[in-house]
């Protein structure tokens, strides 16, 4: 059967990416950082991120931009939506107004792939139509568990909800960015990371609401690991293989990976990103 990649590697360029983000960046900054490594590593970057997009002016865009070499594109959301009378962002009514500034502001940037890195706004229609199936995201949590029909840990929550319901490891997804939240195609997940139990408290006892502050320290300790161990190391690795050309539909939509089905995506059991470029899998 045919298939059909999901980039086409030139011979002229890298894949050109555009990173998207909100706050501090740190998934992009590690992004860099392993363009950085294959370019000292093998005098070539497969990717290359040519643009950084926020959508806060606060957020730290202008310095990794600064830090890296990279030019910054700033749509600032809330000046959006306060202009048009409201003072949060909840009215998705009017983000694809917003969403077409920002296709409008990527113009000539040449943009193949968009790596949302800590973005934390919804996108909409005119970013899908641009970018249909060429952007990515990395989620906290391992997307191939299931609840009948249902992802199990979508949403902002999902460390929490793992831990709570008793999973004795966590693991990070790289998957395509789709119209629902957190049900795009996945491409890689990571390592497992094992829960650690504080002394004396048991996954039964979590539920309790007097535990409510433990389970929520217990879940950010692990959310940090998890990005440690999961996010920083099989993002910029997704990346690579996607520029490779190594990802791709066949005509009923099915993902490959090397000419292989993989409905739940390649497993990236590599210990760190510190070495790039040609890693086996």
């Amino acid at each position: 059967m045919s298939v059909t990649p999901l980039y086409k590697p030139r011979s002229d360029r890298p894949m050109y990416v555009a990173g998207f983000m909100s706050g501090s960046g740190t998934n992009l900054i590690r992004i860099l950082e392993y363009q950085r490594k294959m370019v000292d590593r093998l005098d070539q970057a497969f990717y290359e991120v040519t643009v950084i997009f926020t959508d806060r002016p606060e957020s730290a865009a202008e310095k990794i931009g600064s830090d890296f070499g990279v030019p910054v594109l700033t749509n600032d959301i809330m000046a959006f939506y306060r202009a048009r009378g409201h003072s949060d962002k909840k009215d998705l009514s009017l983000r694809p107004e917003f969403d077409e500034r920002t296709v409008c502001m990527l113009t000539g940037y040449e943009v193949d792939f968009v790596a949302l890195a800590g973005y934390m706004s919804v996108v909409t229609e005119p970013l899908f139509t641009r970018f249909d199936g060429r952007m990515v995201n990395v989620h906290p949590a391992d997307l191939r568990v299931r609840a009948g029909d249902k992802r199990r840990y979508t949403g902002d929550h999902a460390v929490e909800a793992a831990i709570k319901n008793g999973e004795g490891s966590l693991r990070s997804t790289v998957h395509l960015v789709r119209r629902e939240v957190d049900y795009g195609e996945i491409l890689a997940v990571s390592a497992p990371v094992p829960v650690r139990w504080p002394d004396g408290v048991a996954v039964e006892g979590l539920s309790d609401p007097a535990n409510k502050q433990v389970l929520r320290r217990v879940a950010d300790e692990h959310q940090e690991r998890l990005k440690r161990i999961g996010d920083w190391v099989i993002y910029p690795r997704t990346l690579e293989l996607l520029s490779q050309g190594r990802f791709a539909f066949d005509g009923k939509g099915a993902l490959h990976f090397d000419g292989k089905p993989v409905p739940d995506g390649i497993v990236i059991e590599e210990e760190s990103s510190a070495d790039a470029g040609g890693l086996p899998l």
